[in-house]
């Protein structure tokens, strides 16, 4: 190969390299992706069971109105890239539009307190969803990371009738922006993934916790769930706390306390 040709190479090499740069900056016009950590970079070995990630719910700190985490949830994974299709009914696009954190309202009959909290995956031990998964496109990493592999979902929704917490959404239209970190397509099923390309990279942080902290709140809290000196097992033993539907015996990696 002569001097000239490898100046090419070398000329087209730091060009993908500058495009993929600028990519990662920006996807589409007002959106941007997460900053990853300094000197982060993609993970290289296999995902082990050394660490269980998990989230905390604090209800009691949830604020009434505040769509703080789903907001952030929709930006991170391009949710709010979704458009209603032309001539859709409105209410129809609403029941059939993919949402991976819902604000759920629950009150208490005999008080009329109300209670306000985030529900999404539940990234439960023992879940329901890869059980009846026909294709193995749903399953759980070592590390209780509960995922869907779009590459051999059938879009049979199999896994969105066990789910007890209702957290998986169908993709009924077509896709046309996305986000090259949360590939998304019709007839597909999706869900919560505790921003997994986030710790795949080094990063131990979820958009909503980082949301619901930069708003005041501090209604989330996100770690390992096997680290004694972490902030989750730090949170989780100055309160008590329990499972949406614990009668399942699901050992979910979401835990709530004030309900």
């Amino acid at each position: 190969m002569n001097h000239e040709t490898e100046s090419m190479n070398q000329g087209r090499r730091d060009f993908l390299s500058a495009a993929a740069g600028v990519t990662a900056s920006a996807v589409a016009p007002g959106v941007f992706l997460h900053t990853p950590v300094a000197n982060a970079a993609p993970r290289t070995e296999p995902v082990t069971d050394v660490h269980r990630w998990g989230l905390l719910v604090d209800t009691s700190k949830c604020a009434d109105g505040c769509t703080a985490c789903v907001d952030a949830c929709d930006t991170e994974n391009g949710l709010n890239l979704q458009s209603k299709p032309l001539g859709d009914d409105k209410l129809k696009w609403q029941n059939q539009r993919a949402t991976w954190i819902r604000k759920v309202k629950l009150q208490d009959n005999l008080t009329g307190n109300v209670t306000n909290l985030p529900l999404m995956c539940q990234h439960c031990e023992h879940p329901p969803c890869v059980d009846v998964c026909p294709t193995g496109a749903s399953f759980k990493r070592a590390d209780g990371i509960v995922l869907v592999d779009r590459h051999t979902c059938i879009g049979c929704r199999y896994c969105m009738m066990a789910c007890p917490y209702k957290a998986r959404s169908f993709i009924h239209e077509q896709v046309d922006q996305k986000l090259t970190r949360a590939p998304r397509g019709k007839g597909c099923v999706e869900s919560c993934t505790l921003c997994v390309h986030r710790l795949d990279s080094g990063d131990i942080s979820t958009a909503c916790a980082d949301a619901c902290s930069s708003e005041g709140h501090q209604a989330l809290v996100f770690g390992d769930l096997k680290d004694p000196t972490g902030p989750l097992r730090q949170a989780l033993a100055k309160t008590s706390s329990r499972q949406i539907r614990q009668d399942l015996g699901l050992n979910t990696g979401v835990r709530y306390t004030g309900i």
